[in-house]
């Protein structure tokens, strides 16, 4: 029987009526899904070694977390602790997984939430099942459901309370999930207070393994990546100013940084200082819960590091407005530019000084140099000043009546063109015409009119431009928003130094030597990134 096909569609058909079509298709897909599993083993291999490569210490993590979990198995695996614990032992597994997290502080946020959780729960399940036990079957039923509601929806509402939920929401689960399990099954299971004790033993051996890993084997700290952080902050900051003005006055690269302004060193300089909130407001978090890790005897103020990130942020933004005067479609011309290079450059000069100072204090530990804001970083804005004021005519113009005259002459012609006409034709039409005269007049009109509109259509763009060439100080209004961005980022460099400087007061930080600190200067000098992947070096600090 012939095969049917429907009327308009041509397709070849092989022995077995499948379409070629059809067939052709599959062996085109078998061969880019083989190509794509041969090119798999190598593209798996170059992610490894990238994120390795980007922060070594997420391969300690991982070896730490398959130790401490072929550890807690040994529950498991040897007879004599199984036989003391019992199938209980898989809440030791659990508690590994969950709680040993890649920084020590959020190790023990987590371990300490989870097992003063579990305490306050087991307390308050045990309370309630002595006081069921004393009475009827049927008020022991309802006394320990009106128990679940009552603390169900108590601990439930606390999690709202900010400093509950900032600090001890993962407890507060905690204490929901154990204080059910043991009120609710204590109903039906007999001797519940035995298997709550050994789940509560399991849980203490699987957070004491957590915070034995956490803390001294190759321990990474929360408050050290955050200082670390910090110090990468300013030296985005410093670099992405420094490179924004030397591009500007470089036009050749102004389309390329127009083209691929996500690649481009300025925007990864201010990028990871507009995306740090949530990331320092949570390494504070687990930082405040770290022990002293360093040879100084007291404490450091993470939440001021927080304030500083704060100030930064604010500073970023100037330096994204800053960015931005690079990508807009009317710049000033070249030549323009030129007259205000040095200054300009000078002046970011002064301000990447001051911002590199800055995050070699804060990386050192030590008080701002007193010399920060030098006398060079005012003669630089006087030097900006005075070349300002040196081209009175490109900010203030000098032919104001020619401007005025140009706009007038525009206005006039437009309001000439567009004068209504008077009701002459009105007169004419009214008389009487053949149909041939009629609608030879009726065309011309038509011509008249289009022609009309189409000179108002190309007058509107000639009047706007006019309106701009006149005014001869419209060429410096770009660089003149450069120049104001330029001034206040000088201006907010003032709070970002006064919130370092309270950094270092109240943390205690040594005073400034400046032998000691042009040797530590000269020996260290990382990129932003390698700064904020290096290994933590809480034993030097």
């Amino acid at each position: 029987m012939a095969t049917k096909v429907h009327v308009g569609m041509e397709t070849e058909m092989n022995g077995n009526g499948v379409p070629e079509t059809f067939k052709n298709n599959w062996k085109k897909r078998l061969i880019e899904f083989s190509g794509k599993m041969k090119r798999s083993p190598g593209w798996l291999w170059r992610t490894i070694w990238k994120v390795g490569r980007e922060d070594p210490r997420r391969m300690i993590h991982a070896f730490k977390v398959g130790l401490s979990l072929t550890l807690v198995s040994l529950l498991y695996l040897m007879e004599p602790l199984f036989k003391g614990i019992g199938t209980n032992a898989i809440w030791a597994v659990m508690t590994v997984v969950v709680v040993l997290e890649f920084t020590a502080g959020a190790t023990l946020c987590k371990g300490l939430n989870r097992g003063l959780g579990t305490v306050l729960a087991g307390s308050l399940a045990f309370l309630i099942e002595f006081i069921a036990t004393k009475s009827g079957k049927v008020f022991r039923a309802v006394f320990i459901g009106a128990a679940v509601f009552l603390i169900g929806t108590t601990a439930t509402y606390m999690r709202f309370f900010p400093y509950i939920k900032k600090n001890y929401d993962y407890g507060v689960v905690i204490f929901l999930l154990t204080f059910n399990l043991i009120t609710v099954s204590s109903y039906r299971v007999e001797n519940v207070l035995k298997i709550a004790h050994d789940r509560f033993y399991t849980i203490v051996i699987g957070c004491g393994i957590c915070l034995f890993m956490s803390l001294l084997v190759f321990p990474i700290w929360s408050g050290e990546d955050l200082h670390n952080s910090t110090v990468g902050k300013l030296e985005g900051l410093a670099k992405s100013i420094e490179a924004c003005v030397n591009e500007y006055f470089n036009d050749s690269e102004l389309k390329e940084n127009q083209e691929k302004s996500s690649e481009d060193p300025i925007y990864k300089g201010y990028k990871a200082v507009l995306d740090s909130k949530s990331t320092d407001e949570t390494l504070a978090l687990y930082a405040s819960w770290e022990p002293r890790h360093s040879r100084h005897c007291y404490r450091f103020p993470w939440q001021q590091y927080v304030k500083v990130g704060a100030v930064l942020r604010q500073f970023g933004y100037t330096v994204v407005a800053l960015h931005g005067c690079l990508l807009t479609e009317i710049q000033t011309p070249r030549s323009v530019r030129a007259l205000f290079k040095d200054s300009c450059i000078r002046l970011a000069g002064e301000v990447t000084k001051a911002l590199m100072e800055l995050a070699n204090s804060i990386r050192n530990r030590r008080h701002c140099s007193p010399g920060i804001l030098s006398d060079h970083l005012h003669e630089a804005l006087q030097d900006l000043n005075t070349a300002i004021k040196s081209q009175p005519r490109l900010f203030l113009g000098s032919n104001n009546n020619q401007a005025n005259n140009m706009l007038a002459l525009a206005a006039a012609h437009a309001a000439r063109h567009n004068k209504p006409e008077k009701d002459g034709h009105g007169v004419s039409l009214s008389s009487v015409k053949t149909d041939s005269s009629a609608l030879m007049e009726w065309k011309k009109k038509r011509a008249s009119e289009q022609a009309k509109e189409n000179e108002r259509k190309v007058l509107r763009p000639q009047l706007s431009k006019i309106a701009i060439t006149s005014l001869e100080f419209s060429e410096a209004l770009p660089f003149a928003a450069f120049a104001s961005l330029l001034v206040e980022i000088v201006a907010r460099l003032d709070n970002v130094i006064e919130e370092v400087e309270e950094l270092g007061r109240i943390a205690c930080y040594k005073e400034y030597n400046p032998e000691e600190d042009e040797i530590i200067v000269k020996c260290e000098k990382p990129p932003v990134d390698v700064a904020k992947n290096q290994l933590p070096t809480h034993a030097s600090d």
